[in-house]
């Protein structure tokens, strides 16, 4: 008799035995695989246990993970037991499937694995995401929850998640990513998102960019879809902040309504820092009222404690505090320059050296002619993650700018050299992909700590 610990390994092998689009994207066969017949067939083969719950979806570019976990946070103060799933993970394959922020166990995950594994037999070329997924919804109906908040893993329209039924979709912010499967405008883009508005059923929007809005509210009236504007349905101001939290108010515009409680304004302290992400408290509170709306017992203080308890990490997340360490997962144009906003923000003048990796098909050039003004020096590294850039290329392509760069390879490497040219004095920024920030911070744990 296999241990558990072998037999958990063996089915993480088997999981990331097929198509898997996170560590190999090839556009020829990614217009091959997004499609969505794999996932009804499995979903009908166990008794679609999609359905066994109401949902949210959340799509979006950037704030989509932020997001999910500021609605489930905050249901789960309001006493229900929520799902929650999100991908990719940091550290650890289980953190992608939660129930009231707790991880899927190994048992479990190897018991529905193996549950998985005839139905792969009969339904062909499954991808890693799909069964991941599948996994995902036969837990939450297995363990009876009250509601679940999934995350599409990529774009939306075609996305295996994309098959529930939401009682509210939710769009986070758009920009430029993943061109070579979504499309080259932001129009297309949107186009793909918008694919989860489904008929009569509610959307809330996050503040967009004007083509983004406009082609996603064609969307929305195209499905009879009731749209809601964060932006325009909420006004919220930061109140203070530093570097442990933010409080933010928040209110509604509606004057209209007869609910005085929902009129007055709330204020949050949320443990996430950074302006954008009192837009995605602002998108998470609209979310949650139209929740409230159809029928869950939400109240202003659960819903208080609920943002305050919100953990999401790699968020402009401040591993040490002086000088300050911080973990950002920002990997494109618009990610990055709300990344250097906060750090104008929150360390106003401070000097910073930039620990750098990204992937080889983002918009390098794009994400450097932001952030390199703000730092004083850079140290390329790459993480073990397989469409890491490499570390002397990065080197060769930041040299023509005039600023002090080295390469160091392994990513432990890259960090001590970092440590080495901050000092005393000067910060550490680790950025330019989620798998590099997750490096860096799991090496700070391991081994500064």
């Amino acid at each position: 008799m296999k241990d558990l610990e072998t037999r958990y390994q063996e089915t993480l092998d088997w999981i990331y035995s097929w198509i898997d689009f996170s560590m190999n994207r090839h556009v020829d066969e990614s217009h091959r695989f997004f499609k969505l017949d794999r996932m009804n067939r499995l979903m009908a083969l166990l008794d679609w246990p999609n359905r066994h719950y109401p949902c949210v979806h959340v799509a979006g570019t950037k704030g989509k993970g932020s997001t999910a976990s500021f609605i489930a946070s905050a249901l789960r103060a309001c006493g229900y037991k929520t799902g929650l799933y999100t991908s990719p993970h940091l550290e650890e394959f289980r953190e992608r499937i939660q129930i009231n922020g707790e991880q899927i166990s190994v048992s479990k995950l190897v018991d529905l694995a193996d549950q998985m594994r005839p139905r792969t037999e009969i339904v062909a070329d499954v991808t890693t995401f799909e069964l991941t997924t599948a996994i995902a919804f036969q837990y939450f109906a297995n363990q009876q929850i009250d509601i679940a908040v999934l995350e599409v893993g990529l774009g939306g329209r075609l996305d295996a998640t994309n098959i529930v039924d939401p009682l509210v979709s939710v769009i986070t912010p758009i920009s430029f990513d993943h061109m070579n499967v979504l499309g080259n405008t932001l129009t297309e883009i949107a186009q793909e998102k918008a694919g989860i508005i489904k008929p009569n059923r509610p959307v809330v929007i996050a503040p967009q960019v004007e083509e983004a809005e406009k082609e996603i509210l064609r969307i929305a009236t195209s499905q009879n879809a009731p749209a809601t504007l964060a932006d325009r349905a909420y006004t919220w101001q930061i109140l203070s902040h530093d570097i442990n939290h933010q409080l933010i108010a928040i209110q509604q515009t509606d004057t209209n309504r007869q609910d005085p409680e929902q009129l007055t304004p709330i204020e949050l302290d949320i443990p996430l820092l950074g302006r954008h992400q009192a837009d995605n408290a602002a998108t998470s509170l609209a979310t949650l009222e139209i929740l409230r709306q159809s029928g869950f017992n939400i109240t202003q203080n659960d819903l208080k404690h609920g943002f305050q308890d919100v953990h999401w990490q790699t968020r402009f997340e401040v591993l040490r505090k002086e000088p300050p360490f911080i973990a950002d997962a920002a990997h494109n144009g618009d990610s990055m320059q709300k990344l250097r906003q906060a750090l104008d923000d929150y360390f106003p003048g401070l000097p910073f050296i930039l620990l750098f990796g990204a992937s080889a098909d983002k918009s390098l050039t794009t994400m450097l002619d932001i952030i390199l003004p703000r730092v004083e020096a850079v140290v390329c590294t790459q993480s073990i993650h397989p469409r890491a850039a490499d570390a002397f290329e990065l080197q060769k392509l930041i040299e023509p700018y005039g600023i002090p760069v080295y390469a160091e390879v392994p990513a432990e490497e890259g960090l001590a050299k970092a440590l080495e040219l901050a000092g005393d004095s000067k910060g550490i920024i680790a950025t330019g992909s989620l798998f590099l920030a997750a490096a860096a911070r799991a090496i700070w744990h391991q081994d500064y700590q």
